[in-house]
């Protein structure tokens, strides 16, 4: 969270202390979706509860309940820019060009007006988006529209929600389904939008491209001619290209398997090459995978009639830049009753210099295998068979689960943030993100060890990141992390310990030991950094340093103890792999004593408090006797990489009924009346967490009357809410892990704001994939690469659970039915030796891999069963793994 964020809490947020009341607006209300009501400003009953629990459907948002208007769901390839889909199908936003801008829409927002006297303005970066959602952001003329005939009736619709009577839009993150309703038609239609997404296969999924793929049924008893004609305004060199020096050109493509066009611009006279390093320069290609396209490089100007859909084929189009200049291709089907027909459309972009200041490396990593915007059309076409089916394989598996579905899209889909301007690829294969879309550089530490998502979806980006930069660019000589890499010259104590463990993660997510191997004398040098910061050698971190709220914090401080504790046990795991049993010794005294004197000192009776500096007293900001919601995050974090535990079950369940007696409010509204200063992250009417309350309502509870920072307390920001419920959920507390995240997903919910932008400091924050760690949990998962071992321990519907899982080679379907257990490989492979379930009483075990009986020896231990089979084994996509517990 950098510097200029802190802007908004210093000259708004202060100056807004007592000028609220609470004649604060209600902006929350109940509404009916396809699962329940939503969580608004009722207390849940018993019947809510349960609704939590069920299985449900796909959420699906609807024109006839104003649901559509906000959706952008990012459909373009990972660190390839943001293209939205919007609720009606078209695309939408086109932050393709390399601005570099803050927020999707940088603007300025008034909050408030009626209660401040005028109001204040609140930034993209401060929520802006969440008071006041973006919609219709469209730099490009772009859309598909149906020419259908059947009998004597020939009818033109727009694919554009004014044009349909009803249309549905179903949210399954990474393939979205929309469905255009008119039951006077004799046809059904269907378009499903995608770019590849195919976990473990981080290329591949980053390819700048959207796919929208139309299904239509003739539903009638006549034959009918159904024709489908897109259009792309060229706008390469959105910002550069001027009249007096360019021209924009469209050219017709001709290629196997696909027709399209290409759109560029280029210099009428002269030499280009200044022109050709703008950060807009580059092409967009829209094309059908079809050799039976028309296509068209200029569009004629009006409303759309028959004339349009018999555009004669044209080779090149060349117009100035204030023309307009747009191109078309139009596939034709005849269908007779019955039958089906699709047609697949794909719209492509290239724009590869991508530049940040004083960064090492430029350049978008697509570059790296494609000429342009054509030759990506091109590789998609010939890989479209196996890009596809792997894309939708995953989805399948993915909501394939007994799970409850809105559970599995909101604890899935923030990892869309990959697919926006938040995070990029340069040439060189290097990540580099923002903590929200272009606010706060440098794929800082305190924020990103939150995002638990990319690591377990695409381990190889965050391997390399590890390796690169945080042990590798951002590494001093003392072992410190500079938690902003070449943005910043200092380490964050949490972002620190974050990253040790998040090195521990990405080990065991690694398919054998050489990332360990070959990094460990860095990683060392890492982990000792933490234990040199316990000055007085309690092993409780004391050493001032930057956390993740912007400040630095004196003290003994439970939540930067507690996650330094943890990541030290992962360094100390880590050493014994690597035979460093005297490191493993000098972590192991660390640990013992941080964990009894945190739970002699830190903790209250009821929750864990920071313990003042003993100098200093409370005469700077901390948490101190206030109930902070990431209090116990180094045992949630050791969740996350199958640690033992590292506090007391009992202190820390106790913590985590605190805070939901003292921070959880099923309407934020009479709190944040009371409790200025907070950007609106949750409004009145909206249920969540607060990221500190004051149980002992103390006068200054926070050790100061007047910090700029004091804002953040007061605030609900999803990841450290992510963070809390996914602890919840290992702990056992399903109902309120599932409360918390339904809290978020309703905040969410598309009548009121995009379902894909969770907000923090700017729009898709980084920390929100901190969700994904929720689903970890609710599965008991475990797995270590190297080791062969994998482990499942689900939270709820034991008896009958089905879920998917990834590995460092593979994934596939996890299915558990009493003493059942089968591993269903659907992508990839999986290497094991190890397994382990929860079981008491076992007395027999039979391993049976594709029909073959393995075998294998086991032992029962605190109520799991852990099987060693004799030999390891590694099975592949198609194989499964049976396994019988009696």
């Amino acid at each position: 969270m950098a510097i200029e964020r802190r802007k908004f809490l210093r000259n708004v947020g202060l100056t807004m202390a007592g000028a609220f009341s609470v004649r604060l607006p209600v902006v929350g209300r109940a509404i009916a979706d396809n699962n329940s009501w939503l969580m608004t400003t009722k207390q849940p009953d018993a019947a809510w509860m349960a609704s939590l629990y069920e299985r449900g459907k796909v959420t699906t948002y609807l024109k006839s309940k104003n649901e559509l208007q906000y959706i952008g769901m990012p459909v373009g390839g990972i660190q390839c820019g943001t293209v939205y889909l919007g609720g009606d199908g078209r695309l939408w936003l086109w932050d393709i060009f390399n601005k570099n801008q803050e927020g999707i829409e940088p603007k300025e927002v008034t909050w408030n007006a009626d209660v401040l006297g005028g109001g204040k303005k609140v930034r993209s970066r401060d929520g802006a988006c969440y008071i006041a959602p973006s919609k219709n952001i469209r730099p490009l003329d772009q859309g598909f529209a149906l020419q259908l005939t059947y009998g004597d009736k020939t009818i033109i619709r727009k694919f554009d929600e004014a044009s349909w009577p009803e249309i549905s839009f179903e949210a399954t993150y990474p393939m979205a389904t929309v469905h255009y309703i008119d039951p006077a038609l004799p046809v059904e239609i269907t378009m499903e939008a995608f770019s590849p997404f195919i976990p473990l296969n981080e290329d591949d999924s980053g390819l700048p491209v959207t796919i929208l793929s139309y299904k239509i049924k003739n539903t009638g008893t006549v034959p009918v001619t159904a024709a489908i004609m897109g259009w792309l305004e060229n706008k390469v060199a959105i910002e550069s290209a001027t009249d007096a020096l360019h021209e924009r050109v469209n050219t017709a493509v001709n290629e196997k398997g696909w027709q399209g066009v290409s759109a560029t611009v280029r210099v009428k006279t002269g030499d280009s090459s200044d022109f050709e390093k703008k950060a807009d320069y580059g092409n967009l290609c829209l094309a059908a995978f079809s050799n039976k396209a028309t296509v068209g490089t200029i569009m004629a100007e009006g409303e759309l009639t028959a004339a349009h859909f018999k555009l004669p084929v044209s080779k090149q189009t060349v117009r100035g830049i204030k023309e307009k200049l747009t191109a078309t291709v139009t596939t034709r089907n005849n269908i007779l009753p019955g039958k089906t027909i699709r047609t697949d459309f794909a719209i492509s972009w290239y724009f590869p210099n991508l530049h940040f200041k004083d960064i090492q490396g430029e350049g978008r990593y697509y570059a790296n295998k494609f000429a342009d915007a054509a030759a990506v059309i091109s590789y998609v076409q010939q890989n479209y068979v196996r890009l596809s089916h792997e894309s939708r394989l995953w989805k399948d598996t993915w909501y394939d689960a007994s799970l409850p579905w809105w559970f599995m899209e909101r604890t899935f889909l923030n990892i869309s943030t990959l697919a926006t301007t938040t995070t990029h690829r340069f040439r060189s294969g290097r990540f580099y993100a923002w903590e929200g879309v272009g606010a706060c550089e440098g794929t800082c530490t305190h924020v990103w060890q939150y995002a638990q998502a990319v690591g377990r979806i695409f381990p190889a980006l965050e391997r390399d990141t590890r390796q690169r930069v945080d042990l590798g660019i951002a590494l001093l000589p003392d072992g410190g992390i500079l938690f902003r890499g070449e943005a910043e010259k200092r380490p964050a104590i949490d972002g620190q310990a974050g990253t040790v463990l998040r090195i521990y993660r990405e080990h065991q997510m690694s398919r054998d030991a050489a990332f360990l191997q070959q990094n460990w004398p860095n990683i060392k040098k890492a982990t000792q950094f933490i234990i040199n910061q316990d000055r007085n050698g309690d092993g409780m971190e004391d050493t001032p340093m930057e956390n993740t709220l912007d400040a630095v914090w004196d003290g003994e401080i439970a939540w930067i103890v507690g996650l330094c504790i943890a990541a030290v046990q992962a360094g100390a795991l880590m050493a014994m792999e690597v035979n460093d049993t005297a490191f493993a010794n000098v972590c192991k005294t660390y640990v013992d004593k941080g964990r009894k004197n945190m739970e002699s000192q830190l903790f209250n009776g009821e929750y864990f408090i920071h313990q003042p500096d003993k100098v200093k007293g409370r005469s700077v900001i901390g948490s101190y006797n206030t109930c902070h919601i990431d209090q116990v995050y180094g045992q949630s974090w050791a969740f996350q990489v199958g640690m033992d535990r590292i506090i007391d079950k009992e202190k820390t369940v106790s913590a985590l009924r605190a805070l939901w007696k003292y921070n959880y409010m099923k309407d934020v509204g009479p709190y944040v009346a009371t409790h200025p200063g907070g950007r609106p992250y949750a409004l009145p009417g909206e249920a969540g967490m607060i990221m500190n309350t004051n149980p002992r309502k103390e006068e200054f509870p926070f050790g100061v009357k007047d910090a700029w920072q004091l804002g953040y307390f007061n605030e609900c920001m999803t990841g450290f809410e992510h963070q809390v419920a996914a602890h919840m959920m290992a702990e056992g507390m399903t109902d309120e892990a599932l409360t918390l995240t339904r809290a978020v997903h309703d905040r969410y919910h598309a009548f009121k704001r995009n379902p894909f932008n969770e907000i923090e400091c700017s729009d898709h924050y980084a920390r929100a994939m901190a969700s994904y760690g929720t689903f970890v949990t609710a599965c008991g998962f475990e797995y270590h690469g190297p080791k062969g071992y994998i482990g499942f321990a689900p939270a709820m519907n034991k008896e009958n659970f089905k879920a998917p899982f990834v590995t460092a080679e593979g994934w596939g379907t996890y299915t558990q039915q009493g003493g059942s257990h089968t591993l269903q490989l659907k992508y990839g492979a999986l290497s094991l030796q190890t397994l382990r379930f929860q079981k008491t009483g076992a007395k027999q075990v039979t391993v049976i891999i594709d029909h073959k009986k393995m075998p294998a020896s086991f032992k029962e231990e605190n109520g799991f069963v852990t099987i060693q089979l004799d030999t390891a084994t590694r099975i592949v996509a198609g194989n499964s793994l049976h396994i019988t517990i009696v």
